[in-house]
């Protein structure tokens, strides 16, 4: 479940519940039940794997000098002919 981050207007106070996408958004402090805002936080939604590129997980390389070499599919004895790992 999402965890969003409201700021209350009148006490200024910055919380975070958790909510489903589908409920509505917050509208008072549950202190001062003052009106309150969605404030935009930073993620810590992190995408890894192939063809995504982040600290760390770009490079192909196992060690400084080692080169890179490419791995045969588990699928390359031709079972999966529309599957993309077997077009290396």
């Amino acid at each position: 479940m999402p965890v969003y981050e409201y700021e209350c207007d009148a006490c200024r106070k910055v919380f975070e519940v958790q909510q489903r996408m589908a409920d509505a958004p917050l509208s008072s402090c549950p202190e001062c039940e003052g009106s309150v805002k969605k404030v935009m936080s930073m993620s810590s939604f992190q995408l890894k794997g192939g063809g995504w590129y982040a600290d760390g997980y770009a490079s192909t390389q196992k060690g400084a000098g080692s080169s890179a070499t490419a791995t045969t599919p588990p699928c390359s004895a031709g079972g999966c002919t529309k599957c993309p790992a077997a077009a290396g």
